[in-house]
């Protein structure tokens, strides 16, 4: 029979083995240690890019400008699992070589696919050997002043930083710079630094609210996002099919969240096109294109994405209360875009759309008329003289531009086949601008 302080040495022998065991100790600490903003950051650790590379900046001299070269950094957020990444268009806009460093260390030289000068938001996309890990997308429709954000970015080149901090504003408009102003940004006051540009900014359930863009200088403890709503429309389109793959599928949507749960609703469908054409109508709910769940528009690019013309997708929807359909999409080439479409596309690079002759003369223009440039291809001979969406073509050498057909004309002109530098003329602001276009290697047949 044991004496009572036996039994109390044996207690507190226990209790030393076990705290002097290293798995029984940390068993417990480890679950307290992996809190909600841990867990945020693990989820989408592997989303994630480094971006870096050289650009060359002009700076004032004694003797003028003198151009010199800068190291560039930046982060990106992987959209789809075949290597396209968002990240700001300041990033990448004038480095001829854009490295990504993925979250386990690969390096890859990514091309620039398209980007949005007025958003400050660009495409680009790497070619990995696997499918990369898609960004987890929340809304910012209805972020709270004072909730818990988390920025995570490449901040002075510290690859993979996390900063933590509260939404502080919503709807900010911030002008950085003479040429640059952002509409309708998040605040917060996680540290944003250089080099956090193009990262994610993450609410505490690890779902991406935003792209970190801009950092107030001179002040404390103040950074900018762009909204995810904002990312997600613009990505849409910069990755569309019909930009990537001269497709068409005639949907326009938006997403609304029903009980936290996001939905892409049809708003219209195009008239003959292979959307209509199918059976899809406005106010259907789609559900899943390709195997693919929907929710957002750009879940529709990507699913339609890389298909061949002609090729049948599946397509899942919702119609009503609780009718399911289930459609046949055959995807077409771009609807009216004829030869004209794929020759400015290639021999300029933009994409135009014609101006009504009323609103020419709305702005008191001296014009007849114009085709406002709706889109530039990155390293096409319409970049390169710094062409923007939103210009005006009013004219090209001798002929006016004011619809399609006179293009048309000038770009099946023997002009255009002498492959010599064109005069063009452009309308921004009410102001002419004119300079000497080259010519890709192509011509109209």
């Amino acid at each position: 029979m044991r004496h009572p302080a036996s039994r109390h040495l044996l207690s507190l022998f226990v209790l030393a083995c076990l705290a002097s065991c290293p798995t029984l100790r940390t068993a417990a600490g480890t679950e307290l240690r992996v809190t909600p903003i841990v867990k945020a950051v693990q989820g989408v650790k592997e989303s994630i890019v480094n971006i870096h590379g050289h650009k060359t900046i002009s700076t004032a001299s004694a003797i003028g400008d003198a151009p010199r070269q800068v190291n560039g950094m930046g982060t990106g957020v992987v959209v789809d699992e075949r290597g396209y990444i968002i990240t700001n268009q300041h990033v990448v806009e004038g480095v001829r070589r854009i490295q990504v460093t993925l979250h386990d260390g690969t390096t890859y030289v990514a091309q620039l696919i398209a980007f949005d000068e007025k958003t400050d938001l660009a495409l680009i996309k790497v070619e990995a050997e696997k499918p990369l890990p898609v960004v987890k997308t929340g809304t910012s429709s209805d972020l709270m002043p004072g909730e818990t954000v988390i920025a995570v970015g490449n901040a002075y080149g510290y690859e993979n930083s996390v900063t933590r901090g509260i939404i502080s504003a919503l709807h900010r408009t911030v002008q950085v710079s003479d040429t640059q102003k952002y509409y309708d940004l998040i605040q917060t006051d996680a540290s944003i630094n250089p080099g956090n540009s193009g990262g994610p900014l993450l609410n505490i359930d690890g779902e991406m609210i935003g792209i970190n863009v801009a950092v107030r200088v001179g002040a404390q403890g103040i950074g900018f996002a762009i909204p995810v709503d904002t990312v997600m429309d613009i990505a849409s389109q910069l990755m569309s099919i019909e930009r990537l793959d001269r497709h068409w599928h005639g949907i326009t949507g938006e997403t609304k969240f029903v009980d936290g749960v996001a939905q892409m609703h049809v708003k219209s469908v195009d008239p003959n096109s292979p959307a209509s054409l199918c059976g899809v109508q406005a106010g259907d709910v789609i559900t899943s294109v390709d195997e693919l769940d929907i929710c957002w528009m750009l879940d529709i690019e990507r699913a339609l994405l890389d298909h061949e013309t002609g090729e049948e997708v599946s397509l899942k929807l919702q119609r009503g209360e609780g009718d399911e359909k289930s459609l046949a999409l055959v995807l077409q080439g771009q609807g009216g875009a004829n030869a004209l479409v794929d020759a400015a596309w290639d021999l300029l690079g933009i994409r135009v759309q014609m101006v009504p002759t009323n609103e020419f003369r709305s702005n008191n223009t001296r014009y007849r008329g114009g085709l406002k440039i709706t889109a530039v291809k990155a390293y096409s001979p319409a970049a390169r003289q710094q062409i923007r969406v939103g210009d005006v073509l009013v004219g090209m050498h001798e002929w006016e531009t004011i619809s399609v057909d006179n293009l048309e004309y000038i770009l099946k002109s023997d002009i255009i086949a002498q492959k010599r530098p064109i005069k063009f003329y452009i309308l921004r602001d009410n102001e002419t601008y004119y300079g000497d276009i080259a010519v890709a290697n192509y011509r109209v047949r």
